[in-house]
């Protein structure tokens, strides 16, 4: 029995001895949480060096028509030696805290005045806790493949034509953290402006506003209604040039469930592309990044459209003076379109509008509803101011190409006292200019329909080509090329 109790006793005094110690621990051995400047084992590169091997690998044959990188072709990658121990730096810009990026680190080349950014696919989740907006990041390029994934510039492993993710067990030995943490400063950039070279950067956005139907009218939220299945897709617009971008917000965002807020302000985000690469994307980190403090929205003022058209004298004079030409050859997106004082307007509600395409060295404006997923839509192409007072016998000529003909859906405007898409206007239609018919599974031809007399017009007149495609519907597709006045 007292053999019994002394074994007791120490167990108690056992006990006793392994809790103070556990208590020890806990009041006074705190973790280090301070990072420290790693030690770096190699030579350290920037993303734009990244960037230019892989031009190097497209020079033969996957360089665009200006030269540039291609960022539509996956196939050609670029992958570092085994044997060369290198690092690339860069700026984090994403997070995946609020649950609209997964599994992937997306780094820029500096904190401000940005001019490259790429893409790291890494199988861990979550990666806030370890990596925070505006810390610099080296990762050990060694082995690892750039190329062009889902549109945009990445690195990491390869399967097929892809660039994959870093598996997550070799996160610590490729992923290093700096000490250094950077206060981004988002780069300033409209809409009209987007380019591929912008991809994968922190931009901020002005003067944009959601499309009315979205965010008014079916108070849509950003990304749980029914028909959102992986991304919920909203059209961001310009107000200062009615161009529009998808706006892009994971179904699994913990504020898929927000209304869009209806006022109008500006927006940093992140430039992306879809899934398909083919069409940009802009993506927040969290709903904070939006600052829409303008509850006065610009949303187009009505076109007034008059049952009378314009049907001038049949005399077409061949005027010696050019008052106004446009051919659009100098013209590499709509940016550059609304930049010369060209208005896209699109009245019906939808985010399509003309745009700017080339063919053989030719460039044109296009009108194409195939793939806009858009019902009844009624963009315009609106031409810069035009003075008839300075002369006199006016003409208009212009080509248009019709191409997959499924029907007539476009037509030519004027109006004499059209001032921005704010202002209510009227316009009348041209009754001379003649649409040509095209094939219905081809391209058609150019072909001139004019000459269009003016002479009865007087004052600053503005042109609007009129489309009215519909997908699903009548999807024809209109080229339009060199347009010019002449009088005497």
């Amino acid at each position: 029995m007292k053999t019994l109790k002394i074994n007791k006793l120490i167990l108690l005094l056992i006990g006793l001895v392994v809790f103070n110690s556990c208590v020890e621990d806990d009041d006074f051995d705190i973790p280090n949480t301070n990072i420290e400047e790693p030690v770096l084992d190699g030579e350290i590169i920037t993303i734009n060096s990244v960037l230019g091997r892989l031009v190097q690998e497209q020079i033969d044959e996957g360089l665009d028509d200006n030269g540039n990188l291609n960022y539509n072709v996956n196939s050609i990658t670029y992958q570092y030696p085994d044997d060369v121990i290198q690092y690339m730096e860069g700026y984090l810009i994403s997070s995946d805290e609020a649950g609209n990026f997964f599994e992937e680190l997306i780094l820029q080349d500096r904190p401000e005045n940005p001019t490259v950014g790429i893409k790291v696919p890494i199988e861990v989740n979550p990666l806030f806790t370890r990596y925070e907006i505006g810390r610099k990041i080296y990762v050990r390029v060694t082995g690892l493949y750039v190329g062009i994934s889902n549109g945009v510039l990445a690195i990491g492993f390869k399967d097929g034509d892809f660039i994959s993710q870093i598996p997550g067990p070799l996160e610590l030995e490729i992923i290093r953290r700096s000490a250094e943490k950077a206060d981004l400063v988002p780069l300033p950039l409209p809409l009209e402006s987007f380019d591929n070279s912008k991809t994968n950067l922190f931009i901020n956005i002005p003067d944009v506003q959601f499309n009315r139907v979205e965010a008014v009218e079916q108070e849509l939220s950003f990304s749980s209604e029914t028909f959102d299945e992986f991304d919920g897709e909203r059209t961001l617009e310009s107000c200062s040039s009615s161009t529009s971008q998808v706006f892009s917000t994971s179904t699994f965002a913990d504020f898929s469930g927000l209304n869009l807020p209806t006022g109008r302000g500006n927006i940093n985000a992140i430039l992306s592309k879809n899934f398909f690469g083919n069409e940009f994307n802009i993506v927040i980190n969290t709903p904070e990044g939006i600052n829409f403090d303008d509850v006065e929205r610009c949303d187009p003022a009505e076109f007034i459209i008059s049952s009378d058209g314009v049907d001038c004298d049949d005399t077409f004079p061949t005027g010696n003076t050019t008052v106004f030409s446009d051919d659009f050859e100098s013209y590499g997106n709509q940016g550059d379109l609304i930049n010369a004082g060209w208005t896209l307007v699109n009245i019906s509600g939808g985010s399509y509008t003309w745009g700017i395409d080339d063919f053989s060295g030719n460039t044109y404006a296009i009108g194409n509803a195939f793939n806009a997923d858009e019902a009844n839509i009624d963009t315009w192409l609106i031409s810069p101011e035009i003075n008839l007072d300075n002369t006199s016998d006016n003409v208009l000529n212009f080509d248009i190409q019709t191409n997959f003909d499924g029907g007539e859906v476009m037509s030519v405007y004027v109006s004499t006292d059209f001032v921005d898409i704010n202002t209510d206007s009227n316009w009348s239609l041209f009754e001379d200019v003649t649409i040509p018919s095209g094939p219905s599974s081809g391209f058609g031809s150019f072909t001139a329909a004019g000459p269009v007399n003016l002479d009865c017009l007087s004052g600053t007149i503005r042109l609007g080509f009129r489309y009215t495609g519909s997908d699903p519907g009548i999807t024809t597709r209109y080229h339009v090329d060199n347009v010019i006045v002449t009088g005497n």
